[in-house]
């Protein structure tokens, strides 16, 4: 991967470089969101038993700023807490979690958030705890820079 110092603008520049990035409004100072992870395979296969958003850490019961491992299903407490997710990232190299606060998703192992409407493999996991959250589907994004393979099939004249 390019080297990240530098400048905002040369730092820009080298993420639009990288195909693995959506760097949607990153102009105003928001996080690019990776759209590719190889750490995707952890991921747990069950998506039965996800904790409510309002679950405490379950090592020190702080009942905010908490993360659920997408591998185990366990809810910890974040690195501006008591960095309990962080921990056990450290211990069982399980990389994934989603953060009950925003529902954003990050690998500890990428060191990155990853965007959780545009990777398939994490949607189940961001619709099931947008549900739980919000008590209804989440609305999903309109981006131009989704791969062909996101977007749903149309029929589209022949040109003969």
């Amino acid at each position: 991967m390019a080297n990240r110092a530098g400048s905002s603008s040369s730092r820009l520049e080298t993420l639009h470089e990288e195909d693995d990035y959506d760097s949607y409004g990153a102009e105003s100072g928001w996080v690019e969101a990776k759209t590719h992870c190889d750490h995707l395979p952890s991921l747990s296969s069950d998506l039965t038993h996800i904790p409510i958003p309002s679950t405490p850490c379950s090592r020190c019961q702080h009942p905010s700023e908490n993360w659920l491992c997408l591998s185990c299903k366990v809810v910890l407490c974040s690195r501006f807490v008591n960095k309990h997710m962080l921990e056990h990232y450290q211990q069982t190299t399980h990389s994934i979690a989603l953060s009950f606060s925003d529902l954003s998703v990050w690998c500890f192992a990428c060191d990155s958030y990853l965007d959780a409407q545009l990777i398939q493999q994490l949607r189940p996991f961001h619709e099931t705890a947008y549900i739980l959250k919000f008590g209804q589907a989440p609305p999903f994004r309109s981006v131009e820079s989704s791969r062909v393979e996101d977007k749903p099939a149309m029929d589209v004249p022949s040109s003969s």
